[in-house]
């Protein structure tokens, strides 16, 4: 029988899973601004594993994509999945590439090529991120080697789709127990990326942090599918097994362990050139690599499962809901915003402490109101448009 191409109605949301979604998204936020401070001065990073969200976001989305679709293959073909996520998430992107391009030249102190990038390279950049199409760091306009130099974050887009593409094409197909194989290699894959075992390809790029994976590189591009492999398909065979754990208050509960893992010191010494042995010196850099696969492999999938198993009301699920809202706005489009606070920082050197205070909260404050404002200006409204004149027809 053939498939039917028909519009298929979103399902009930996890309501506080989208909420863990708005937390993490907020603590990348206060991450990225400590992480600027901390650039000027040997002041530490409170949020020290914040960059974890990241493959926080990628576990939800395999959840996610595991519950919305893998009771419908019977009604949807690969075509209308890849158009459903298409609408959810690349209206966002562009958005967050006008801004970025918007917001270049405010950067312009802060980072060494921007004054020196040429009209056609820019242009290559600005089309090439509309597309979601990576760039290598010969085509760096900004000087971090980013694949999207305008905004950042659109890195972690690039390796969501490639993680939807393969969930379409091979692995929803999978039996449970194939997909425990292959989850528990992928695991493999983040461990030796995150402790340098060298099984795959001798890599040792910033052994001890699994933080990486924007540039177009061979580390980066390590970087990048160990934190998307496991994550996201981790998050599919949670999602498949069933088990919901129920926590009262389990909003509240999640929130607060993923705040301490994130805001955990660094465990062990930074990796260092040993000078003495011309060799890299990991050091005790490993046990922050067995911390970080600990918080990835167990302690995000048990808050997932109390997630999805607990319930919220009052005025807790209006907090909820509006994170939520917020979330993916809010990390798509915040970027641009840092990067003008490490302009800040560079024409501002020497400003008082009480100066940073006051520019680190205003820039929390911006960036939740545009996030917002994005939101409901932009992204439902675009998205209704999408849903009723492309996906429906």
């Amino acid at each position: 029988m053939a498939k039917e191409n028909v519009f298929l109605p979103s399902k009930p949301r996890y309501e506080i899973l989208d909420g863990l979604r708005g937390v993490a998204a907020l603590l990348v936020l206060i991450f990225h601004i400590f992480e600027d401070e901390s650039l000027r001065s040997p002041d530490p990073q409170l949020i020290n594993h914040g960059y974890l969200a990241v493959d926080f976001f990628f576990l939800l989305s395999g959840f996610v994509i595991g519950y919305a679709y893998d009771d419908r293959w019977d009604k949807m073909t690969i075509g209308g999945f890849f158009k459903r996520r298409l609408v959810r998430l690349h209206p966002m992107a562009i958005l967050a590439t006008f801004i970025g391009v918007l917001l270049f030249y405010l950067g312009a102190d802060g980072f060494r090529l921007i004054n020196t990038a040429p009209a056609w390279k820019m242009i290559v950049c600005f089309v090439c991120a509309l597309f979601l199409i990576p760039l290598g760091p010969k085509m760096d306009i900004r000087g971090w080697q980013e694949m999207y130099p305008f905004n950042s974050p659109l890195w972690t887009l690039f390796y969501e789709y490639i993680g939807n593409i393969l969930y379409a094409l091979f692995i929803r197909k999978l039996p449970k127990w194939a997909l425990r194989i292959l989850v528990a290699l992928f695991g493999v894959l983040l461990v030796d990326r995150l402790v340098g075992l060298g099984i795959f390809g001798g890599y040792t790029y910033n052994v001890g942090s699994i933080a990486g994976g924007w540039s177009l590189d061979k580390p980066g591009l390590y970087t990048g599918f160990a934190r998307l492999l496991f994550p996201f398909f981790c998050g599919l065979l949670v999602q498949r097994s069933g088990k919901m754990i129920k926590v009262k208050g389990a909003f509240w509960w999640c929130a607060l362990a993923l705040a301490v893992m994130f805001c955990m010191p660094r465990i062990g010494a930074m990796p260092h050139y040993d000078r003495a042995a011309g060799v890299m010196d990991m050091g005790g850099a490993v046990y922050n690599g067995i911390y970080e696969a600990v918080c990835i492999i167990c302690l995000m999938p048990l808050v997932i499962m109390m997630g999805a198993g607990g319930t919220i009301s009052g005025k807790s699920a209006r907090l909820c809901k509006f994170v939520g809202d917020i979330s993916f706005p809010l990390y798509i489009t915040h970027y641009p915003i840092i990067y003008m606070h490490v302009q800040w920082l560079a024409k501002h050197p020497d400003a008082p402490l009480g100066q940073h205070i006051y520019v680190a909260i205003s820039i929390c404050v911006l960036s939740i109101l545009l996030a917002y404002a994005c939101y409901k200006l932009y992204d439902l409204p675009v998205r209704e448009w999408l849903k009723e004149h492309w996906l429906k027809k």
